[in-house]
């Protein structure tokens, strides 16, 4: 355990900037990836000197890649932090073992992530089923590891069993919020402070911060880290008014991004590096399901960048 919990919920209150993975070809640009790491630690507009939160999360495209991948992903970002900043996993609970030994090579790491995102469970199960198997699956590597977890929330039918979950294991810390605003008053209204509601669906969080969550996941922090930042900046000062007309600059770009179910929510921000000729961060040339955006859709994410270039640094 790098951060103790009460520091690190504290630290979550902010923006979790989820670089996307780098590819060149078939292979991830391992550089490339650590250059990313470097623009976020360095760019960090967040007031009051807080923390950097770097998560290898959805957007990172966690579900596509190898488990040599993702360690080695993880390690390289915590060791360009530097001991500095927060570092979230992403986990994949199914199959189960095979997340517990992910769980075990990440802990072993120099420096182990601070807490770990439990991604949606796939396959067939039911909500008793999923709170009961995860109870036991957190207790044993809190005790193996020292492991803390976010619960990716993205099925209204388990809503009610994964807030019981949360409210019944220490180690569960929160919640990551994957469906939409109506969900962060119930989550909000159950947890207690010794918990944490997170927007989960990008920089557009402002309605959700006025429901009670606090901090949000962003992916497009590695193009607009300043954007980001002052849009927390903001939410934590409750001007949400100033937060909003930064959203608005924004939203167009977070409007591909979310089209037609996030069909372009990585390959977007890829677009979005790559059009803007920025030198310190690399986007890639797609990654396994996620080629480059459509000559048109490219032509208005260039435009669009034109527009909020100054956000970079």
């Amino acid at each position: 355990m790098t951060i103790e919990t009460p520091a690190l919920l504290d630290a979550l209150n902010s923006v979790i900037g989820i670089p996307l993975i780098p590819f060149s070809g078939r292979g991830i640009d391992y550089a490339g990836h650590a250059k990313n790491i470097d623009y976020l630690m360095r760019n960090n507009h967040l007031s009051g000197d807080r923390p950097r939160v770097v998560s290898i999360a959805g957007t990172s495209l966690v579900h596509h890649i190898g488990y040599d991948d993702q360690v080695q992903l993880l390690d390289i970002a915590g060791q360009r932090m530097a001991g500095q900043g927060a570092l979230m996993a992403a986990v994949v609970p199914n199959p189960l073992p095979a997340a517990a030994d992910l769980i075990a090579r990440l802990a072993a790491l120099k420096r182990p992530p601070d807490v770990t995102l439990i991604m949606p469970l796939s396959g067939t199960y039911g909500p008793a089923g999923l709170y009961e198997t995860l109870m036991a699956f957190a207790e044993e590597q809190a005790r193996e590891h020292g492991t803390r977890f976010l619960y990716y929330y993205r099925r209204r039918r388990d809503r009610d069993m994964i807030i019981r979950l949360i409210q019944d294991s220490p180690h569960f810390i929160g919640v990551k919020i994957g469906t939409n605003e109506d969900d962060v008053t119930p989550f909000a209204e159950a947890l207690d402070e010794s918990k944490i509601v997170i927007w989960g669906i990008g920089d557009r969080s402002t309605a959700a911060a006025e429901l009670g969550a606090k901090g949000h996941t962003s992916g497009i922090n590695i193009v607009v880290a300043r954007a980001s930042d002052e849009i927390n900046n903001t939410q934590r000062c409750r001007d949400y008014e100033a937060a909003r007309q930064i959203e608005e600059e924004i939203s167009p770009l977070e409007d591909i991004r979310f089209m037609n179910e996030r069909v372009y929510n990585y390959s977007a921000v890829m677009e979005a590096i790559n059009c803007s000729g920025f030198d310190d961060v690399a986007g890639g040339t797609g990654g396994p399901f996620n080629p480059p955006v459509p000559v048109e859709i490219a032509r208005r994410i260039a435009g669009i960048m034109a527009s909020v270039k100054q956000y970079h640094h």
